[in-house]
């Protein structure tokens, strides 16, 4: 692999503005979702589209599966759906009279779960494993998950009859919290004609594979994110501890979140080093899940998008001498 190995920061940008291009020829009007949702999918990180049905959010996985040529599985959440039902289970060879494991749809690069929040706690945690460890364990034997390995979860943050809130224990899992919203006009009107005779999805073709992927993921680990650049994090993180209207503020899980989304969001650019800008970019989508308001500034009408402008606005950004934005 020598021509990946000797990949450029110009060569990463252009790989990652194909990438988007291409998933915009199904997904209109909705360059940053895509973008995020891909640098979750380098920074080696998980993303939970909350949005109202019809938005796009199953759409946007299958695309992007689909131009990475990666292998995709969706699991469609509900409350009887079993652990076992994702992870697999042992079963037992009539023949040999012996068990053997039978992989479930965990087993894939992208892994679309549809509605999480309509599974049950106990289905909820069996995700746990896989999306930390990159692995799961049945029967007492480990079986690793092919690389790359990304989870794409959906839910619905209006309807709650029948649903399961996910505990912040597994939310802190994801990188990112990413909403799509309804699309502009122009933007609406693209998705008809794209539509029109056939789904958009059924004609895209994929610009690059798996091993693109990986390259691209380990490209963005030699990115430079400088000492002031991590006490620059971290203060941001201290901040929210420091606000009256928190009651669970960032973590140091949220401090190594911001790090590694905002090394590929400087690679995404073409750059090498992480600047201020490029952390702030990803503030709201890496904070936006972690951090939970106190009943009384619930009543203020506080919000958590107004906390996080709050404490971006607080910490004032390192001048790093040769960077531009």
């Amino acid at each position: 692999m020598p021509k990946k190995e000797a990949m450029s920061a110009e060569d990463f940008q252009l790989k990652f503005e194909a990438i988007v291009t291409n998933v915009e020829k199904v997904i209109k009007g909705k360059s940053l979702p895509i973008r995020l949702v891909l640098t979750a999918i380098i920074a080696e990180g998980h993303v939970l589209l909350e949005d109202l049905p019809g938005t796009g959010k199953t759409m946007l996985a299958r695309a992007i599966a689909r131009t990475i040529k990666a292998d995709e599985s969706r699991i469609q959440c509900t409350p009887d759906l079993l652990p076992s039902d994702i992870t697999g289970s042992s079963v037992i060879d009539m023949q040999t009279r012996e068990f053997t494991f039978r992989q479930g749809p965990v087993f894939t690069n992208i892994l679309l779960a549809d509605e999480i929040n309509r599974a049950t706690p106990k289905t909820q945690s069996a995700l746990l494993e896989a999306m930390q460890e990159r692995r799961v364990s049945v029967d007492g034997i480990t079986h690793e998950l092919p690389k790359p390995f990304i989870l794409l979860a959906t839910q619905n943050p209006i309807e709650l009859a029948g649903t399961f809130p996910l505990p912040e224990a597994q939310l802190d899992r994801f990188l990112f919290k990413v909403s799509l919203g309804y699309p502009e006009k122009d933007a609406e009107m693209q998705v008809l004609k794209a539509n029109y005779t056939q789904e958009a999805i059924d004609g895209l073709a994929p610009i690059c594979d798996k091993e693109d992927v990986l390259s691209l993921q380990a490209w963005c680990k030699e990115v430079e994110a400088s000492d002031e650049i991590q006490s620059y994090i971290v203060d941001i993180c201290r901040a929210t501890r420091d606000d009256p209207s928190l009651q669970l503020p960032a973590s140091p899980r949220a401090s190594l979140a911001l790090m590694r989304a905002s090394r590929v969001v400087a690679a995404s650019h073409g750059r090498e080093d992480v600047i201020p800008d490029d952390v702030l970019m990803v503030l709201q989508p890496v904070l936006a899940h972690r951090i939970a308001l106190t009943p009384d500034a619930a009543l203020r009408d506080d919000t958590i998008d107004k906390v996080i402008e709050r404490v971006s606005s607080r910490v004032k950004p390192p001048l790093l001498s040769g960077s531009a934005a």
